[in-house]
């Protein structure tokens, strides 16, 4: 097949085009800032997508509204050619809106105007920074709160918006104060006209999919490309003409392959430019052959974004809310995809335990072809799955449950932190009842076995008994036959094994029929707001 003619990576910051060439792919948008902009309020801390030290805004035209749409993205892991199109925004784009706000907010006779934004303001008078090196992370964190919403969040809903960013010195206190005094002041918003004019500027130049070429970092030697194609035929084309090139969507986790590990990628096929692939769509009546029943199927793009997709997933499901919200932070919720979540087979992944408990299936694609697999017989082993030379998961399909044809779904998720934390265990749960007998049950798990699995053993001690504390407990005994987990820094294998069993009766207990425990009988944080 024939490939575009290599070109610079060229986006939108403070406010002119940049062009840039001759820069390693792997580059890190916090490299290029720091480094080679030597825009250097935004700080590096962990590197790995953790603290949110590096948080910055990613800007995009919205191709269904023509609004500028904007995500929080952890800059450190993210390559500097997935910015290609978009604009990126940092602290100092921040401090100079409140700047220009300055000469504005004293003509009209407003006290205390400063050259910082409202959201900076705030943090210096809550107190809400000590040593400082978090700030920038939080200040973008809190902007891009402000910008998408003109009254102060419920304070829930504003903590889970700073998920992403970790202060050791101050404690959230005075920053949630912060969050919500911020809005006391004249309001200080981007216009958004002049950064969507040079957008589509930018599109007209280089409509076309993006092929950048660039030292390797890891043999600076040798020349790495990096292409992201821009339609789902072209993906499909190019992944099975480059069957060993490496897929990338969020770099949420091979970002830190490199950052880490110092590994090569060798060539990178980027799907962040493939529209198709960040569709997600509702079809009803579909019949889904693998749980053989009719109804209606969620279809999620591989590309979707986590938060994207999470958030369809809990419109239908509200009982999916808390874990959309316990599922890494917002900036990697932002940048990373459900369908590399499933791809990338990590046993203590969050997505696949709760999409093995709805049933859902992939499609999987390889050129003109696709067929689907359920995703209880995708994965193979530790880290090895059903994918083929030159295949790649297009999409998921999910069945969603009927809560009046007596569909019960649970998702659970236990950690050291509430937020932005690994998974000990995460379960995801799914019975029918006929009556109060169990007529179907599914079980996913993660955190006990070298893969996310069903509890099958479990699962036929469930079918065709009564929702009864009886059989709870003969369930509970079964769960040992199912699983022998792995003693890890995380949970021991005993810790893992009762708190699955505990997980068990809290569904129950949250389901029984008669008496079932109310939400607020089992949250210790509100899940909703």
């Amino acid at each position: 097949m024939s490939s575009p003619t290599p070109r610079p990576i060229r986006f939108v910051h403070r406010g002119q085009v940049q062009q840039v060439e001759g820069l390693p792919p792997t580059t890190t948008v916090l490299q290029w800032l720091r480094e080679h902009a030597q825009c250097t309020g935004t700080k590096e801390g962990c590197a790995e997508g953790d603290c949110g030290a590096c948080t910055v805004v990613v800007a995009e035209r919205d191709a269904a509204t023509g609004e500028l749409k904007r995500r929080t993205v952890n800059s450190c892991i993210q390559f500097l050619p997935t910015l290609d199109g978009q604009a990126l925004f940092t602290v100092e784009d921040v401090t100079e809106l409140g700047r220009q706000a300055a000469p504005e907010a004293s003509a009209t006779g407003a006290t205390g105007a400063t050259a910082l934004h409202p959201c900076q303001e705030a943090l210096v008078s809550c107190h809400g920074s000590q040593c400082g090196f978090c700030t920038p992370g939080f200040v973008m964190s809190l902007w891009h709160s402000y910008e998408q919403h003109e009254q102060p969040l419920p304070r829930p809903a504003l903590a889970d918006a700073l998920a992403g960013n970790l202060c050791r010195c101050t404690g959230y206190r005075p920053i949630l104060d912060a969050g919500e005094q911020m809005y006391a002041a004249p309001r200080v918003t981007l216009d958004t006209a002049p950064v969507l004019a040079q957008l589509e500027a930018l599109h007209a130049a280089s409509p076309d999919s993006l092929v950048y070429e660039g030292p390797n970092r890891a043999s600076p030697d040798q020349v790495q490309r990096f292409h992201a194609p821009t339609t789902l035929s072209e993906l499909a084309a190019l992944r099975e003409a480059l069957p060993d090139a490496r897929l990338l969507a969020g770099a949420t986790d091979i970002g830190l392959w490199v950052n880490k590990q110092f590994r090569d990628l060798g060539e990178v096929i980027y799907l962040g430019k493939v529209a198709e692939l960040q569709a997600i769509t509702l079809h009803r009546g579909v019949i889904s052959e693998f749980i053989g029943k009719t109804g209606p199927v969620l279809e999620i793009g591989a590309g979707a974004s986590l938060e994207a997709a999470w958030s369809a997933l809990a419109a239908h499901e509200p009982e999916l809310k808390e874990i959309w919200l316990r599922f890494a932070s917002p900036p990697v919720r932002h940048a990373g995809t459900m369908g590399g979540n499933i791809a990338n087979g990590s046993p203590i992944g969050d997505s696949a335990p709760i999409l093995l408990s709805l049933g859902a299936s992939l499609v999987l694609r390889r050129g003109p072809a696709t067929r689907e697999v359920p995703l209880h017989d995708f994965y193979l082993d530790y880290m090895k799955n059903d994918l083929q030379r030159g295949e790649f998961v297009q999409g998921i399909r999910v069945p969603l449950p009927h809560a009046d044809a007596g569909e019960v779904v649970r998702a659970y998720k236990l950690s050291k932190r509430r937020d932005s934390d690994i998974s000990a265990v995460c379960a995801g749960f799914f019975i029918r009842l006929e009556g109060e007998r169990i007529a179907e049950a599914r079980l996913g798990w993660g955190g006990m076995a070298a893969t996310a699995r069903r509890a099958s053993a479990t699962e036929a001690a469930l079918l065709g008994q009564p929702w009864s504390e009886a059989t709870l407990r003969a369930a509970q005994a079964t769960l040992a036959q199912d699983f022998q987990p792995m003693t890890d820094l995380r949970a021991s294998a005993a810790y893992r094994l009762k708190a699955a069993q505990n997980l068990l009766e809290r569904f129950w207990l949250e389901t029984r029929p008669g008496s079932p425990l109310r939400a607020d009988q089992v949250q210790v944080w509100p899940a909703t707001c």
